[in-house]
């Protein structure tokens, strides 16, 4: 891939910017045991997707404000576990390599706002752009919030590079017409196996 077409730099949190697995895991399992349904299953398709996503999934017969309830439930479990939230490998690396290219970069996550402040806070990441599930109308694999990131940024989307974990977040890069560069064996256009392979090639 050639970098020099990149004016800008999408991020994902969870599992790419923010190493917060275990917190993850272990909000679905509670959340999984408590609503009656295999978490091994929860874990294959809720990682990188809004939390209201995957509770439609699996609770396929319940109403809207029934979705709301355990949605809104799954996030509670994560609000205050941050005990073991770190900065990714390579992560500050990357950043500071983007501040001292002048390259735009932005977060866009689907966890709501509050979420992402408190797992971005514990990592000690400020971003110059947050883009959260609350901002758009869909979460991914719509390409909504990185298309609202470039927008916010005022560069095109075929000009950013999406860094992503998950397929369900390369799916909204695609979409969004962007670059995508893909960490934990995701395929994408470019593959990483830490953000300071990125830093690097920036």
């Amino acid at each position: 891939m050639d970098l020099s077409k990149i004016d800008a730099v999408l991020l994902d949190m969870d599992g790419t910017l923010v190493e917060s697995h275990a917190a993850v895991e272990r909000a679905w399992r509670t959340w999984a045991l408590e609503h009656g349904v295999d978490a091994d299953a929860v874990l294959a398709v809720a990682h990188g997707a809004p939390s209201h996503t995957t509770a439609r999934h699996f609770l396929p017969g319940a109403d809207d404000d029934t979705i709301a309830v355990a949605a809104a439930r799954q996030l509670d479990l994560q609000y205050d576990d941050l005990a073991d939230v770190t900065a990714a490998p390579g992560a500050l690396e990357l950043l500071a390599a983007l501040t001292a290219r002048s390259l735009p970069w932005a977060v866009v996550t689907s966890a709501d706002v509050r979420l992402a402040h408190a797992r971005l806070g514990a990592a000690g990441i400020t971003p110059p752009l947050l883009v959260t599930i609350d901002d758009i109308a869909e979460g991914k694999p719509a390409p909504d919030g990185y298309l609202h990131a470039a927008a916010a940024l005022g560069v095109a989307p075929t000009r950013c590079l999406v860094v992503e974990d998950a397929p369900v977040g390369v799916q909204a890069g695609r979409a969004a017409g962007a670059h995508t560069a893909g960490l934990r064996g995701t395929p994408a256009d470019l593959p990483l196996t830490s953000l300071s392979d990125l830093a690097r090639l920036i």
